[in-house]
C-alpha cells in the first residue's frame, strides 16, 4: 500500500508555521540549489452502509470512517542523497508510515535503507491513494500485511535495490520479516518485484506503481512477478514452515479515439504456508493463507469534453481458494469521479461475497454500499 508523496508529523507542524506566510501544505521549501524539503497531505474518507449476515438478511449497519490520515514530508540533501518520511493513522494514532534513507545515483541503480513498502504485487505497490477501485485489498496479501507481527501495512524494515533498464523495471529486497513465533532463528525475509513495460514506460517514483492513469499515461501493458521467501515464515514456535509467495499481474490502459480509456487489471496469486491443523488452531500461530487466488478489474473512463470531471464504472471479481477451508469470492460494482487524478476523486460502490484480505471467508456472505472522497496535496 503505498504512497508516492513524503511525510511527518512534528516535522510537517514546524514547516506549516515556518512557511505560513509564503506557502501551504504541497509546498516546496528551498534551502540551498541542490537540497530542498516536499510537503503534502492525503486523506480518503468513507460513509457506508453493510448488511449484517443475520437469517432474514433484512438488518443493516451504517459506518463513517476516516481509512487514511497521510502526512508527506521528503527531501534533498543533495542530488543523489534523499529521504522520505511518511506518517498514516494505525490502530487509532497516528504513527511512522515510511522512514527512508535514500541513495539515488542513477536510473539503473538506487539503494534505499529504512522502513519502506516490501517489493510486491502491483495492489501493495499501489496502495489505496493509486487503486483503480475502492476496495482493491479482497486477495490474500504478503506478510508484511497481516496484523502487524512481519511489518504493517506493507511496510518492513530493511534495505531494497531498485532500478530499470529501459522498460524494464526491478526491484529487490531483505527485510526483518515475521519476527518471534514460528522464527525462533531470526530468519530474513527476500522480497522482489520484476516488470516489463510493453507499451509506454510507466513514471511512478521508484518501484511504486499505480492501477490506472486515467489515460494520463497514453496506452500501458505492464506484466509484473512478484515473490516472497521466509525461512520458518509461518506457524508457531514448535511447528515452524517456510513462507513461499507469488503473484503474477497485468495492467493494460488503452486511449481510444474520442478520450475515452479502457483499462483492465488482473492478477494471479499463490501462497504455500502448509501449516497442520494443530498449528493453524493455536493462539500462539503467525497463521499464513495457504492456497491461491486471482482477482480482475474493468473499467472505462468517458472523457470530459466540458472540464467538470469525469466519469469511470468499473467492475472488479475476487475469488480466494485456500487449500484447507472453503473458497471465497468478492464482486464490486463502483463507479469512480475523477476531478483531479489521484489527488482528487469521488467514489460509490457495492459488494457482495465474503472474501477479504487474509484469503479466507470471515463471515458470512453480506452485501455493503459506500460513499468515499480521496484528496491529495
Amino acid at each position: 500500500m503505498r504512497t508516492h508523496k513524503l511525510t511527518t508529523v512534528a516535522a510537517a507542524t514546524l514547516l506549516a508555521i515556518s512557511l505560513a506566510p509564503v506557502a501551504q501544505a504541497g509546498a516546496k521549501l528551498e534551502i540551498t540549489e541542490d537540497s530542498f524539503i516536499n510537503l503534502g497531505a492525503g486523506i480518503r474518507t468513507t460513509a457506508s452502509g453493510t448488511e449484517d449476515g443475520s437469517p432474514n438478511g433484512d438488518s443493516w449497519s451504517t459506518d463513517f470512517n476516516v481509512d487514511n490520515i497521510r502526512l508527506y514530508l521528503s527531501g534533498q540533501l543533495m542530488p543523489a542523497v534523499k529521504f522520505t518520511f511518511n506518517t498514516e493513522k494505525i490502530d487509532g494514532d497516528i504513527d511512522v508510515l515510511d522512514a527512508i534513507v535514500q541513495y539515488e545515483p542513477s536510473k539503473e541503480f538506487n539503494i534505499w535503507a529504512g522502513k519502506m513498502l516490501t517489493p510486491a504485487d502491483r495492489i501493495e505497490m499501489s496502495g489505496p491513494f493509486y487503486a483503480l477501485t475502492w476496495n482493491q485489498y479482497t486477495v490474500p496479501l504478503y506478510p508484511s500485511d497481516q496484523g502487524g507481527e512481519a511489518g504493517r501495512i506493507g511496510r518492513d524494515d530493511g534495505v531494497t535495490v531498485w532500478g530499470a533498464f529501459d522498460k524494464f523495471q526491478y526491484a529487490v529486497g531483505v527485510f526483518d520479516g515475521l519476527e518471534g513465533y514460528s522464527n525462533q532463528d531470526d530468519n530474513l525475509l527476500f522480497a522482489t518485484r520484476l516488470s516489463y513495460s510493453f507499451w509506454n514506460m510507466e513514471g511512478n517514483p521508484a518501484y511504486y506503481t499505480s492501477s490506472t492513469y486515467y489515460g494520463e499515461a497514453g496506452d500501458v501493458l505492464t506484466l509484473g512477478v512478484s515473490a516472497q521467501y521466509q525461512e520458518d515464515g509461518t506457524g508457531t514456535t514448535t511447528d515452524a514452515e517456510d513462507f513461499t509467495g507469488y503473484a503474477v499481474d497485468v495492467l493494460m490502459e488503452k486511449v481510444l479515439d474520442g478520450g475515452g480509456v479502457v483499462t483492465l487489471e488482473g492478477e494471479y496469486k499463490m501462497f504455500d504456508a502448509d501449516l497442520s491443523a494443530a498449528a493453524r488452531a493455536s493462539a500462539d500461530c503467525f497463521c499464513l493463507f495457504d492456497g491461491d487466488a486471482y482477482f480482475a478489474t474493468a473499467a472505462y473512463l468517458f472523457a470530459d469534453p466540458v472540464g467538470i470531471g469525469k466519469v469511470q464504472p468499473y467492475v472488479r471479481y475476487t475469488s480466494n481458494s485456500p487449500d484447507d477451508y472453503d473458497d471465497s469470492d468478492l464482486t464490486e460494482v463502483g463507479v469512480n469521479y475523477i476531478i483531479k487524478g489521484h489527488n482528487l476523486r469521488l467514489n460509490a460502490n457495492y459488494t457482495t461475497g465474503d472474501a477479504n484480505a487474509s484469503g479466507y471467508a470471515a463471515a458470512d456472505d453480506a452485501d455493503s454500499f459506500s460513499l468515499g472522497v480521496q484528496f491529495q496535496i
